[in-house]
């Protein structure tokens, strides 16, 4: 089966492109002399800005012996008392990364740093240095971190403009796969706008055919002139190697997470939009009278929203943001989520068989007060820690702050009630015996009367689950 996969070993991961402007069209060799031309002056620029990522975790695992706890079967066994203490575990990953500023900012991918309780960089020249983590931004897949210790200025990689990129385009792909050493390996854009690939929040990927294999996450690529144009995440794949299909975070998303870093923000904050979309069908659009299936149909408003504001309504069709064409509701959250907060956007709609532009507040989502509790009624959720949504958790369980409903467990207790009835940290409650749950608040009161039978519905992975309990 077909499956999409992190890229996380060590591939550092360039893809070059065509000279783009607008006033110079791409060319294709015509020659053999032409086709013999190097691209070894690109990657010379573009490889020294690429970097490996270590990533070490590590974690306490006690022996499975219980009788090492026991001095009488020690002696017996022949065993001593460190035999039966808690070992260390170290994991080790290999990812690759990007220096984006002369500070020794790099940018990889989120996942090559999950979890890691040390982090090492390791240069093109083979020097080594520790990193820290700047930012974390699970929902795009993007980390920064920041090289330590280095008493230097560091070159890094020009940035271009992804939007630029074209199907067809020749690419190259320069990074360690496998661990073997530097690679170079050449393609083409293969596709562009990718939002059916499910890999991060937002939908919309390079695809290339350039060979990229497993630990390619984090890697660079760049166009001819060794200018950054995404960051390599995932391929898709039967065996776990290149099968000729590539994905890469485009770099205007990049730029965003780069600019909240070094603007010192620890969360990546975007523009709230306020409305539930869903993709536009054959159907849809027969009945719409649209003239293709495009765009991103508007199922619902939140009350005092921005897309509430702006005057979009339930039924709306919403084919641009900003001037440029939205195929689906991917690519419209895509767009949105690169403007910036305090500004305006013009969303061109489809409404009633007539086209109407409206203007867009970019707003940041209401800040809530994470109001932390555990719930000690007699009742299911019993041993659980609790708490409203905030933007820091909501970018940890890679949701919206702005449409996040009900209120997540962030913890539970061993042997409570909460943990023998399946309940884990990350679910969202959203009722409970038909309460809407919109605040730990509203849990407590609920959890405080007795019932025979509990009613719940709880969101998991993003699927909603009717949960019925009794006794």
């Amino acid at each position: 089966m077909m499956m999409i996969r992190p890229l996380s070993l060590a591939l550092l991961s360039l893809i070059v492109l065509l000279p783009a402007s607008a006033h110079a069209q791409r060319q294709v060799p015509v020659s053999r002399g032409e086709i013999a031309l190097s691209f070894s002056a690109t990657v010379k620029k573009a490889a020294p800005a690429v970097v490996n990522v270590y990533a070490l975790r590590r974690t306490t695992q006690r022996p499975n012996n219980p009788f090492m706890d026991d001095e009488f079967f020690r002696k017996f066994f022949g065993g001593t008392p460190s035999q039966g203490m808690p070992m260390e575990r170290v994991q080790r990953s290999l990812g690759s990364g990007v220096i984006v500023h002369e500070s020794g900012l790099v940018i990889t991918n989120h996942h090559v740093i999950e979890g890691a309780n040390e982090i090492r960089i390791a240069l093109g020249d083979r020097r080594e240095f520790a990193a820290e983590v700047v930012l974390r931004d699970p929902r795009s897949d993007l980390a920064v971190l920041r090289i330590q210790n280095a008493n230097q200025k560091f070159a890094p990689i020009e940035i271009a403009d992804s939007d630029e990129v074209e199907v067809g385009d020749l690419v190259l792909a320069v990074g360690d796969p496998f661990g073997v050493g530097q690679t170079v390996t050449q393609g083409i854009v293969s596709a562009t706008a990718r939002t059916r690939v499910g890999i991060t929040d937002f939908q919309f990927f390079i695809q290339t055919d350039a060979a990229i294999n497993p630990g390619n996450s984090g890697g660079a690529l760049v166009d001819i002139n060794g200018r950054l144009i995404g960051i390599n995440t995932a391929i898709f794949s039967r065996s776990g190697g290149s099968h000729g299909i590539g994905f890469a975070i485009p770099v205007n998303m990049v730029k965003v997470v780069i600019a909240s870093a070094l603007a010192g923000n620890k969360l990546v904050q975007r523009p709230y939009f306020g409305a539930r979309l869903q993709p536009v069908t054959a159907e849809i659009a027969e009945s719409l009278s649209l003239k293709r299936p495009a765009g991103a149909l508007v199922a619902s408003i939140t009350p005092d929203s921005p897309a509430a504001k702006a005057g979009l309504r339930a039924g709306d069709v919403v084919l641009e943001v900003d001037g440029v064409l939205v195929d689906d509701p991917a690519a419209l959250n895509y767009r949105y989520a690169l403007k910036n907060i305090g500004s305006t956007a013009t969303l061109g709609v489809e409404r009633n068989g007539r086209r109407v532009s409206l203007n867009i507040r970019l707003e940041a989502a209401p800040e809530r007060e994470a109001d932390e509790i555990e719930i000690t009624s007699r009742s299911p959720f019993s041993g659980a820690r609790v708490s409203n949504f905030t933007a820091e958790i909501a970018n940890r369980l890679r949701a919206d702050p702005g449409s996040a409903e009900g209120v997540v467990i962030i913890n539970i207790a061993d042997g409570s009630s909460a943990q023998r009835v399946g309940l884990r940290p990350g679910d969202i409650v959203l009722e409970v015996n038909g309460l809407k749950i919109e605040s730990t608040g509203d849990l407590e009161r609920a959890t405080r009367r007795e019932a025979r039978e509990w009613r719940l519905v709880i969101s998991r992975g993003g699927q909603r689950r009717n949960v019925v309990l009794r006794g």
